[in-house]
């Protein structure tokens, strides 16, 4: 919670019966609880009632409310699957490919039908201090002592910064105009697999020490040595564009590659844990 947060209020999301009380005189509610796409194993029911439901209840309330504008953090899963063979805008149609991608654009599709200012930022991977999951995952392969055999895999993905996250929040807080719609927020540049690893070391003050093995034997590689799942998601590309988002003066403040090399500077590489949360930004109200 912030050092300077007025107040507090613990509830049920799913139940909110203390909403009137937490919503009263708010400006703006910037909503970030929800069940995270890494929370494997899950119903479809529960991911439709905490992620989907749960966010509707709170964007009425915020209405009845007088609430101005309603930010959902919403994920690139809304759009598409884990990876994707054309660049992502807002203008495709979107096609998630799992249980928590559907909740999430089934919430978007709920906020179009309620009478509030709204907008959905559709995330991609968020990186930044605290991060955890396949982010931290990939920070402990940075700081291993090895050369890493991943110079082969070209996929570019996009990533997004925290601080590029908090800059598109704020961006769309001060958005004068009724927005209404989702924007997808990433960083400007995709990377591969590689190209992270080499930002990381950068920031370690090390060489790349990155050079190409073929896939299968890479692949086999990966299982062997507990990474799996990070090399499935880095060997598919996924690559969005954020250029909606600069319509409404979003500028980002660093690129992937120098964003990257400070995290690992500044010390602060993140966790194995699995993540329960989109990104590092707990749900708040303004």
């Amino acid at each position: 919670m912030p050092l300077d947060c007025a107040s507090a209020l613990i509830g049920d999301i799913a139940r909110p019966h203390n909403m009137s009380e937490a919503l009263a005189e708010v400006d703006a509610v910037i909503h970030s609880a929800g069940v995270a796409q890494s929370m494997s194993g899950l119903p479809e029911d529960d991911y439709r009632l905490l992620n989907t439901e749960a966010t509707i209840k709170l964007a009425r309330a915020a209405e009845r409310a007088g609430v101005r504008r309603f930010v959902f953090l919403s994920s690139i899963r809304a759009q598409a699957g884990p990876t994707a063979d054309t660049v992502l805008t807002e203008a495709l149609e979107p096609t998630p490919t799992d249980a928590y991608g559907r909740s999430k654009l089934a919430a978007e599709r709920g906020l179009a039908e309620i009478d509030l200012d709204w907008v959905a930022l559709r995330l991609v991977l968020v990186y930044g201090p605290g991060m955890q999951g396949n982010m931290a995952r990939l920070a402990e392969l940075a700081r291993s002592p090895y050369p890493l055999p991943l110079g082969a895999i070209k996929a570019r993905r996009s990533l997004l910064s925290l601080d590029n996250l908090v800059e598109a929040v704020a961006s769309v807080l001060d958005a004068p105009a009724e927005l209404k719609r989702p924007f997808i927020v990433a960083d400007p540049e995709p990377l591969s697999i590689g190209e992270m690893i080499a930002a990381m070391r950068l920031g370690l003050g090390r060489r790349p020490a990155v050079f190409p093995v073929p896939g299968p034997l890479l692949a086999a590689a990966m299982q062997a040595l507990g990474h799996a799942g990070t090399y499935r998601l880095f060997s598919g590309s996924l690559v969005a564009d954020s250029s909606a988002l600069a319509q409404v003066d979003w500028a980002p403040v660093s690129g992937a590659r120098a964003a990257l090399a400070a995290l690992m500077r500044d010390g602060d590489h993140g966790t194995l844990r699995p993540s329960t949360s989109e990104s590092a930004v707990s749900g708040s109200a303004h």
